[in-house]
C-alpha cells in the first residue's frame, strides 16, 4: 500500500512547514526510488496553482542531495537543474508541479496496475520520471536540463516557464526539449495553433408583437452556423504526423427579454489549427470563411502552434528510441514556447490526457515504467 506524503514524514496534512525547515531536515522525496512510488509521493504534496512553494521546496533539496553533477536553481516556484559535462547536444526535460484545484482525490491510492490522485496523470508521473532520471543516470550522451516550473494550469502571462523564459534565457537553450504532459506513451510532436474570435451582429430593437420594425440580430447569426456546421476541415501532415483542424462555434449570446428583437447578438468561434499557419494566417483563413456576411469580427485570443521538428537529429534520435510511436498533438502545451526558440519540442509522457483533471484522474503504472525505460535509454545512447 503506497503511504500519502503525511504518513511518510509525520507531518499533519494542514501543516505546511516553513521552506527553512524543509532545507534543514532535507526532502522526503527519494528520487532513486521506483517512479511509480516517486508519482505517488509527488501526487500527496498538494500543489494548486500559485501554492507550489512546498513541492518546490522538496524537489530542490531533493535534487541537491540525489542528483549528482547538477547544478541546481530556484526561480521563483520552479526550480532548475542542468549538467554541464560538454556533451554535444543538449537534452531538456519540462515538467510543471502545479496541478488543478484537488476534487477530495488526495492523497493518492492504487487500485490494481491503476494509481489514482489530483496530478497523476496531468503531470506529476511526468515529472516523477524527468526526476528519476536525473538521479540515477550517472553518464548521460547528451547534457541535460531540467526544469520544473509553476502555473501552467491557469492563465499564461503567469506560466513559470514564460518567467523563466524572461528572466534565465541561458536555461532554456537546448537542441530538443521533452515536455512530460501525458501523451500516453506516445512522442505528441508539436501541437495545434489556436485562436478565438467573437462576430457581432447589429440589429434594429423593437416589440416582438411587431417584429416587422426591428432587424433581428440573432437572425443574423443563423448564416455564421450555416458557414461553420458546413465547413470541411483540413488535415495536414508533417514530419509524418496528421494535424486535423477545426473550426467550431463555443459560446453564443444575444437577446434582451422574451419580448424584444434584439439588437446585438455575438458567437465565439475557435479555429484549432495546423502548425503549418501562422496565426495571421488562421485569422485570415477565419475572415475568408465568414466573409461576406453581415457582421464584425474581433480577434480576442491566439496562440501559435509548434512544428514538430522530428527531422533534427536530436528529435529523430528521440523517435527512434520511442520505437517511431508518433502521433500529432491536438491541442496547445508549452512545447509551443520551445518551438518559438527555434527548439524542436515534443510531448511525452505516462498518462491518457483525457484523464487531466478529472475527479478520477489516474494514471497506468505500467505506463510510468515504460516511459522511465524508453528515455533512459535515449539518455544514455
Amino acid at each position: 500500500m503506497l503511504k500519502s506524503r503525511s504518513e511518510a514524514t509525520g507531518l499533519a496534512s494542514n501543516i505546511v512547514a516553513p521552506p527553512s525547515a524543509l532545507r534543514a531536515r532535507g526532502s522526503s522525496l527519494d528520487l532513486r526510488a521506483d517512479p511509480i512510488e516517486l508519482t505517488a509521493a509527488l501526487v500527496d504534496i498538494p500543489s494548486e496553482s500559485r501554492h507550489e512553494r512546498l513541492i518546490a521546496d522538496e524537489v530542490e533539496a531533493a535534487l541537491h542531495a540525489q542528483a549528482s553533477g547538477y547544478e541546481v536553481i530556484r526561480n521563483g516556484d520552479a526550480v532548475l537543474a542542468r549538467t554541464n559535462l560538454g556533451k554535444p547536444t543538449r537534452v531538456l526535460l519540462a515538467g510543471h508541479l502545479d496541478t488543478v484545484p484537488a476534487a477530495d482525490n488526495v492523497p493518492s491510492r492504487r487500485v490494481g496496475d491503476e494509481l489514482f490522485g489530483c496530478g497523476t496523470s496531468d503531470m506529476k508521473s511526468g515529472d516523477a520520471v524527468f526526476l528519476h532520471l536525473a538521479a540515477t543516470v550517472a553518464n548521460p550522451s547528451h547534457d541535460v536540463t531540467l526544469v520544473m516550473y509553476d502555473c501552467e494550469e491557469i492563465e499564461s502571462s503567469a506560466n513559470g516557464l514564460g518567467r523563466i523564459e524572461r528572466e534565465l534565457p541561458d536555461w532554456l537553450r537546448a537542441d530538443v526539449a521533452i515536455l512530460g504532459e501525458p501523451s500516453g506513451g506516445f512522442i505528441e510532436a508539436g501541437c495545434q495553433g489556436t485562436i478565438r474570435v467573437v462576430v457581432r451582429a447589429s440589429g434594429t430593437r423593437a416589440h416582438s408583437a411587431r417584429s416587422w420594425l426591428g432587424d433581428n440580430a440573432i437572425h443574423k447569426l443563423g448564416a455564421v452556423l450555416d458557414r461553420l456546421s458546413s465547413y470541411v476541415a483540413r488535415s495536414v501532415e508533417i514530419d509524418g504526423c496528421t494535424y486535423r483542424e477545426g473550426l467550431s462555434a463555443v459560446r453564443i449570446e444575444g437577446g434582451i427579454a422574451g419580448n424584444v428583437i434584439p439588437d446585438a447578438a455575438s458567437v465565439t468561434v475557435n479555429f484549432r489549427f495546423a502548425p503549418d499557419r501562422s496565426v495571421e494566417q488562421a485569422e485570415a483563413h477565419v475572415r475568408e470563411v465568414l466573409d461576406g456576411l453581415d457582421v464584425e469580427i474581433e480577434r480576442t485570443d491566439a496562440a501559435a502552434g509548434a512544428l514538430p521538428g522530428l527531422t533534427e537529429p536530436a528529435a529523430a534520435a528521440l523517435v527512434r528510441a520511442a520505437g517511431g510511436q508518433v502521433r500529432a498533438k491536438f491541442g496547445w502545451t508549452d512545447v509551443a514556447r520551445f518551438a518559438a526558440l527555434g527548439i524542436p519540442a515534443v510531448n511525452f509522457g505516462p498518462g491518457d490526457p483525457n484523464m487531466a483533471h478529472r475527479v478520477d484522474e489516474r494514471v497506468d503504472v505500467r505506463q510510468i515504467t515504460a516511459a522511465t525505460e524508453m528515455l533512459r535509454q535515449y539518455l544514455v545512447d
